[in-house]
């Protein structure tokens, strides 16, 4: 057996988009997962490749718009080597301004947008009545709209990464020894495994609820309602989530809290009411103690690297992490900005 240059341990999202980001670059790599590919939060319903604020500008959010303009790129070679959709569509998002402070934050990022986004996506405030009855009411009849935010079905597109790494021969398997430089990418699981080994918090999980209806919006944006992400996938389904629980016991069961969220977005987007809701889903999603993805080298573990915490954001982050983690990696190159460190989390 050929020994990897790379063993990634975890095959969510940050672990299979890395290993991709290697293969590419010509790596021998093995992926181990014993829950298989999108077992943790990656494998949930939702998909909203949704921007931060353009305002208050730090590394992180300029990391985020890196890798939002990074992801058709990103996801096309994917599809165009496994042959496997992701379901990806750089499609917006509609945001309804409820009160005049609101309206009023609004315009000043309009504003900012144009410079911080570097030209190449618009956020934009425009009357609700001239984008349908897709558009969720809106007390003051305006909304957001933007042009940088996409979606993706989060299962197809883990499904689309194992299919391109299966065109390099990288398989997922069960177990397996750790040969090579080693990266641990294992969500909710493997923040306690850190604050066990670091004896103190790393991170934590948050657990959150989702829904899938049957419904085909077709080619529309992306919603942020009431709390709400609301995303058009183009299987002809909606996804609707999610809940931000802190304590849980049940980390995979549904309850009261998903019927609230069914509630709110059909109440929001009322042409949903008489959608059939075909999945109800619970997972722990895993966040940093930064609240920013954990990167970089695993302290005083030689050869050990961690990619961790991308919380509600990792599949919008997943085109920039898997190149700089790759650039480190094979390279040897650090391009993790502040506060993505693991330093940044003891």
């Amino acid at each position: 057996m050929t020994m990897a240059d790379i063993t990634v341990r975890g095959a969510g999202i940050f672990g299979l988009s890395i290993a991709w980001a290697c293969a590419q670059r010509g790596a021998r790599v093995q992926v181990i997962d014993p829950h298989g590919a999108g077992a943790g939060s990656s494998g949930g319903l939702v998909g909203a490749l949704a921007p931060h604020v353009p305002e208050n500008w730090n590394p992180k959010k300029q990391f985020q718009l890196d890798s939002l303009l990074m992801a058709q790129t990103f996801w096309a070679e994917v599809e165009a080597a496994g042959g496997v959709t992701a379901g990806y569509g750089r499609t917006g998002r509609l945001q309804p301004l409820q009160d005049a402070r609101a309206v009023e934050l609004a315009y000043q990022r309009e504003d900012t947008a144009r410079s911080l986004w570097q030209g190449q996506a618009r956020w934009q405030v425009r009357p609700a009545s001239d984008l349908g009855t897709w558009c969720p009411p809106s007390a003051t009849g305006l909304v957001v709209q933007d042009t940088l935010s996409g979606r993706m079905h989060p299962r197809r597109a883990c499904a689309a990464l194992m299919a391109a790494l299966a065109s390099k021969g990288v398989t997922i398997t069960e177990d397996g020894p750790d040969t090579g430089l080693v990266l641990h990418a294992k969500g909710y699981a493997g923040l306690l495994e850190l604050n066990d080994s670091f004896a103190k918090p790393m991170g934590n999980g948050v657990k959150g609820q989702a829904a899938l209806l049957r419904h085909d919006a077709g080619e529309v944006p992306q919603l942020y309602a009431d709390g709400l992400h609301i995303i058009p996938h183009a299987d002809g389904t909606v996804a609707i989530g999610s809940t931000s629980e802190r304590s849980f016991e049940h980390p995979n069961d549904t309850d009261a809290q998903l019927d609230d969220v069914i509630a709110r977005a059909t109440a929001a987007v009322p042409v949903l009411q008489q959608a059939e809701v075909i999945e109800r889903w619970a997972g722990v999603r895993p966040r940093a103690k930064s609240r920013a993805p954990m990167l970089g080298a695993w302290p005083q573990r030689p050869e050990h690297y961690i990619a961790n915490g991308g919380f509600k954001i990792g599949f919008g982050m997943a085109p920039k992490v898997s190149q700089v983690m790759a650039d480190l990696l094979l390279d040897g190159k650090d391009h993790i900005p502040p506060g993505f460190r693991v330093e940044d989390n003891l």
